[in-house]
């Protein structure tokens, strides 16, 4: 069985590779152990946007007299808000099983590993072995919740993101450990279904890569909501023995308990790169990740590696990116290389949190006069409308050329509102180009042009 490429793992970087490379010609093969989609779509991006979405129209629901409308008693059953976001899951996987088909994409199903001189063995349920041989192989084989020594996940009262995607009932109250996109959007999520959550963060900062003034006006606003936050704090160790867990956290006063029905460990991710042959084949690696040149080749010729496991942004859009330069490369297409200066990232919580390029403080370090400007949601007439007036608009301008470089947003809807700072950065557009480009009001996206005049002292509505 011979093919121009075969993709390792069908998440959203392995997919969108073999797709791509199907459109170029390629006869192409992808193969998968578990469900197509991978992680992404199948236990992580898109279910927990369905969940937030419940607990999104739950929330409205209790604060209907807001918006003029009767007080009505929301109830809900919890297996029925996770039996909707898995159906969810389910439509998308079958969604990537018709771009399959349609692209003549062969799906191999079983678990890979990578042999010399560009084969590939897959063991399939049955434990049947069957080698398959390419001109270029790309491993895509994702990541997965990452383990503390601290912290062992039994899975039950410990758990990771696929666990808290599918618990069988609600619980009273949760520790979330990690606040990073993954543990402030459980928390979110919970907190507004009723759980008491504590987060446990080890840095200064929630959302620690963010713009400090946004992980700020986070904490604060998800404090409001009764989330209790513990920043500078670290969990040394957990007890399971009785009924619920006790977490012993060190924090900057000393040493607490704190005791709940389950701990999340939301502390970033492993990379997949374990028992899948690249020791054998001599795939050099280096501090859990595959060291890949520019063109996402490994350092053995005709093996490639994208997404989690190398040592870029762990974000489905980047694996996506990464594999569409690295097949587009092997078809010898004039290929121009990913700017990593300018990926947006972006948090699903309640205000959303959407950012990209550097912060006011990354600005400064790198010795640039800066040109700062902030517009609240608060002065816009559509969050008002909509009830969100929660956040603010911050964009960070070179002040000796205009350059834009950086944006960072909190509220309601921002995280559909980044693309035009990313856009607009690969452009070169100068402040003064965005304070010209008329938005449509009313929106939230003037906001952008708003905060953007702020800069320069020619804001309106403030």
């Amino acid at each position: 069985m011979n093919y121009d490429i075969i993709v390792i793992g069908s998440g959203p970087g392995g997919y969108v590779t073999a797709i791509r490379a199907a459109q170029l010609g390629f006869k192409t093969a992808i193969i998968e152990k578990e469900n197509l989609g991978g992680i992404c779509l199948n236990w992580g991006c898109i279910p927990t946007k369905a969940l937030l979405k419940s607990a999104q129209v739950f929330h409205y629901i209790n604060h209907a007299e807001d918006y003029g409308l009767n007080k009505v008693e929301p109830s809900f059953e919890f297996p029925n808000v996770i039996q909707r976001s898995r159906g969810v899951a389910n439509k998308m996987s079958k969604g990537i099983e018709f771009l399959m088909k349609k692209n003549k994409i062969d799906v191999i199903l079983g678990t890979a590993k990578v042999l010399k001189d560009k084969k590939v063995s897959v063991t399939d349920k049955d434990g049947k072995v069957t080698e398959y041989a390419a001109s270029n192989i790309i491993i895509a084989t994702g990541a997965r919740s990452r383990e503390l020594p601290n912290l062992p996940q039994d899975g039950k009262k410990v758990i990771g993101y696929r666990q808290a995607l599918s618990l069988p009932e609600q619980p009273k109250s949760m520790i979330v450990v990690g606040s990073g996109a993954i543990g402030v959007e459980f928390a979110d999520f919970y907190n507004t279904m009723g759980t008491k959550v504590t987060v446990v963060e080890f840095m200064p900062n929630i959302v620690p890569v963010e713009d400090e003034d946004i992980s700020k006006h986070l904490e604060k606003s998800l404090k409001k909501t009764g989330i209790e936050i513990m920043t500078n704090a670290s969990v040394e160790s957990v007890d399971t023995s009785g009924e619920g867990v006790k977490a012993t956290v060190k924090t900057a006063t000393g040493t607490i308990t704190l005791e709940a029905d389950i701990l999340l460990s939301a502390v970033g991710i492993a990379a997949n790169i374990e028992n899948i042959g690249l020791e054998e084949v001599g795939i050099q690696t280096d501090k859990g990740r595959v060291l890949v040149n520019e063109w996402y080749e490994t350092s053995v010729p005709g093996y490639y590696a994208i997404g989690d496991i190398i040592p870029t942004q762990a974000l489905a859009h980047v694996a996506s990116a990464e594999g569409i330069t690295c097949v587009e490369k092997i078809k010898g297409l004039h290929v121009e290389k990913i700017d990593y200066g300018n990926i947006p990232g972006c948090t699903y919580c309640h205000p959303e949190v959407a950012s990209v390029g550097l912060t006011e403080k990354q600005a400064k370090e790198k010795g640039y006069e800066i040109k700062v400007g902030k517009f609240p949601l608060s002065a816009s007439g559509k969050a008002t409308a909509n009830g969100n007036t929660d956040g603010f608009i911050k964009v960070i301008f070179d002040a000796k050329y205009g350059e834009w470089l950086g944006c960072h947003m909190i509220g309601e809807g921002v995280t559909d509102m980044v693309a035009e700072a990313v856009v607009a950065r690969k452009l070169e557009t100068t402040g003064h180009e965005i304070i010209k480009s008329i938005h449509p009001h009313p929106t939230v996206s003037e906001a952008i042009m708003e905060a953007a005049a702020a800069a320069y002292g020619e804001v309106i509505h403030i």
